[in-house]
């Protein structure tokens, strides 16, 4: 199973869009495919779930639910005086994977009280928690795991847990200058937590070739020995229409020019390494 993280901490790079289309695409080809979306904006959800992701927050199904049973779970003496016993199956991850409207392709939606209860997790040592769950499942065969925008619990949970990185980029100066630290930050979690996280590469995202400024930004990082990818995905407005609609593009429009760099960049990543 291939567990893939979308990781940068600045926000609007482009990491919802590139997740839930990346397993799309993973899904269409006929793996069956995992989202988890760890941003308590929770935009991933809404993108795959549309209308239902209401109903699984009120089912209490969501990733925090995950975490929260966590916290909540009876002591070592086989009782908890101050909370409701936990059911063994809300400790087990797939209790609380949902079917999208797409064929093979699932999701544990977000929910936004999760940075509610980061701390507790942190003081809890609970930084294993989503690692060892999916060490726990095999029924999957890709896993794509959506961040927020900040390297805090969730993210560094993800990072620990997945086996691939990739690294969205904006072709901007403010991206440039948070790119080295976002490097710096997986290089601490490679050495410390997961020796086997491989950087799959950075994807440049909102591309305008015709522009001189973002190609020269490309170029001068590529000098300097950073994994840039070779795909390319354009800015385009029908990526709002497919936010809208739930439906990301590869069902939406398949023929369209971003659905075919979106599919360049799904195969390179996974011949990459």
């Amino acid at each position: 199973m291939t567990r893939r993280v979308i990781f940068n901490k600045k926000g609007g790079v482009g990491k919802t869009t590139i997740t839930c289309n990346l397993a799309a695409i993973s899904a269409e080809k006929g793996k069956k495919t995992l989202v988890i979306d760890l941003d308590p904006q929770g935009n991933a959800s809404n993108y795959l779930l549309h209308g239902r992701f209401e109903k699984a927050k009120e089912e209490k199904k969501t990733i925090y639910d995950f975490f929260k049973a966590s916290i909540d779970g009876a002591n070592a003496f086989g009782f908890n005086p101050f909370f409701p016993r936990i059911d063994r199956s809300e400790k087990d991850l797939t209790h609380y994977i949902h079917q999208t409207a797409y064929d093979r392709l699932w999701v544990i939606p977000s929910h936004p009280e999760l940075a509610d209860i980061e701390n507790q997790l942190v003081n809890k040592h609970k930084i294993f928690k989503l690692r060892d769950a999916l060490n726990g499942i095999s029924s999957f065969d890709s896993v794509y795991i959506d961040t927020p925008p900040a390297l805090n619990f969730y993210s560094q949970s993800a990072l620990i847990a997945a086996s691939k990185c990739l690294i969205p980029f904006d072709c901007d100066a403010f991206s440039r200058d948070a790119i080295y630290d976002v490097g710096k930050h997986i290089g601490d979690i490679q050495n410390d937590h997961n020796h086997d996280l491989a950087v799959e590469g950075i994807v440049v995202n909102q591309f305008m070739p015709r522009a001189k400024h973002p190609q020269e930004i490309v170029e001068s990082l590529k000098a300097e020995g950073l994994p840039i990818l070779d795909s390319r995905l354009s800015s385009s407005v029908v990526i709002r229409e497919s936010h809208h609609t739930s439906k990301p593009m590869i069902f939406l429009d398949p023929k369209h020019k971003l659905t075919s760099e979106f599919v360049s960049l799904y195969h390179e990543i996974e011949t990459v390494l």
